[in-house]
């Protein structure tokens, strides 16, 4: 949650969920919760594991946070 005042706190979670919607629930119809909530958990690790970013040097999230431990 973001600290009071600051709606800067929230400016990755709403960039996430937009990206979440966009990619995966526009025009798609889920026949059950199971299925929405397996669709749900693949996209989050294809976010992290997988999709790269070009703020990230065009690595993936977990690839960046190895590559950063590694330097330190």
């Amino acid at each position: 949650l973001s600290r009071k005042g600051n709606c800067l706190d929230n400016s990755p979670m709403e960039n996430f969920f937009s990206l979440l919607k966009q990619e995966i629930f526009h025009g798609e119809v889920y026949s059950s919760f199971d299925e929405l909530k397996s669709a749900i958990e693949d996209y989050i690790y294809y976010y992290n594991n997988k999709r790269m970013k070009r703020k990230l040097n065009y690595q993936s999230p977990v690839e960046f946070r190895q590559a950063a431990s590694v330097v330190a």
